[in-house]
């Protein structure tokens, strides 16, 4: 079981911008080396790396760069933002399993100054895609808007709930000053007139474009006792893959809104001490505003179909129900497939946010909704 026995002891990241001038490689370097200063520790003790399998920085190269030692465990998960939750887990197994004492997770990508994956026609489209992107739809926001679209058939949901994920994540990026979106307010009159990416989805509830990493260092219950930061522990991880999942679209299952985080979820809840009822804040995954009520159903917040009037009286602010995204999220802080939600749930258990919750104990951290996910159930 890993219940408790690693912990996070050091986050660390890079600025976040449009465009930033330093390549992947030298992010990735430096968002390692803050997060292992961070937690007191020499890069030489370094054995364990995990990061995603579209990260540009090879191990051999991050290894190299910042100076650790032996490496005896290293791995990538796949499916961008699904991974994201995952290569803590994969860390925290290695840990608990003794195959590396102490282990980091990062991820440095220049998505606001470079190339856009689906853009490429010079590679044949995976499986999936040969069934959406000939007919339309090239992008993610594409499909997801079709979730969406069919998730306010079903369930009556409106643009003003979504509305209320954009403004949630929008004040807490506005008191966060490395947020990209810091000082910028959203008001309900912007969202309601700004263009169109993928209609029923408009510039406001799609993320960021943005340069940047992050990482995060993983060690053993007993070592993050010596620490220089305060330890936030691994209570439970998981990884979910439901049965004929097809992408985003999902169109291959009997009901296409039962999405990964369901799967997850059973995994992760099984595995912890404490259930949804418990959860203090959480890090929900933000690429589009309709991530957010398919994943408060999912994760166990409330009923199925009753994600889109969670949002509703202001439950996703600060001193709501479920304060989410205390940093901004992809959709105002950075997005850096999610990593970011990651080191923010650990700033909310050592109380260093910039928003943060009062006396915070617990924290769900969630990876990429609509494609195969993971999650982290965090305390201190």
């Amino acid at each position: 079981m890993l219940k408790d026995r690693t912990a996070i002891v050091g986050i660390g990241q890079t600025r976040f911008a449009k465009h930033l001038d330093e390549p992947e490689k030298t992010l990735a370097a430096r968002a390692v080396l803050a997060a292992l200063d961070d937690a007191g520790i020499d890069p030489a003790e370094v054995d364990g790396l995990a990061s995603y399998t579209m990260e540009e920085t090879d191990e051999v190269e991050l290894a190299k760069s910042v100076g650790a030692g032996d490496i005896t465990f290293f791995s990538r998960t796949g499916f961008g933002g699904g991974g994201s939750c995952a290569t803590v887990a994969h860390l925290a197994m290695a840990v608990a399993t003794g195959q590396a004492t102490v282990g980091v997770a990062w991820r440095s990508r220049k998505r606001g100054s470079g190339v856009r994956p689906w853009t490429s026609t010079s590679v044949q489209l995976p499986t999936p895609a040969q069934w959406t992107r000939p007919f339309g739809l090239l992008r993610p926001a594409d499909e997801i808007g079709m979730l969406a679209r069919r998730y306010m058939h079903e369930y009556g949901a409106t643009r003003d709930h979504l509305f209320n994920v954009a403004l949630a994540c929008r004040n807490r990026a506005n008191q966060n000053p490395d947020a990209v979106m810091y000082e910028r307010p959203l008001t309900r009159e912007m969202y309601m007139d700004a263009r169109w990416i993928s209609e029923p989805l408009c510039l406001y509830d799609n993320c960021l474009e943005t340069d940047g990493a992050l990482a995060c260092v993983v060690v053993s219950a007993e070592r993050a006792r010596d620490c220089r930061r305060k330890p936030v522990y691994v209570h439970s991880a998981a990884q979910g893959l439901p049965a004929q999942h097809h992408g985003m679209v999902n169109y291959w299952n009997d009901d296409p809104l039962t999405g990964p985080a369901w799967t997850a979820a059973r995994q992760l809840w099984k595995a912890a001490d404490l259930g949804p009822q418990d959860v203090d804040t959480a890090q929900i995954y933000d690429a589009f505003t309709p991530l957010i009520p398919l994943s408060l159903e999912g994760y166990g917040f409330c009923a199925r179909g009753e994600g889109a009037a969670f949002t509703e009286g202001g439950a996703l602010e600060l001193g709501g129900r479920l304060p989410i995204n205390t940093a901004g999220g992809g959709l105002s802080e950075g997005y850096v497939h999610g990593f970011n939600l990651i080191n923010e749930g650990v700033r909310q258990l050592r109380g260093s946010s910039t928003s943060q919750v009062p006396d915070a104990a617990t924290c769900l951290v969630t990876a990429g909704e609509g494609v195969p996910t993971s999650a982290l159930l965090l305390r201190n």
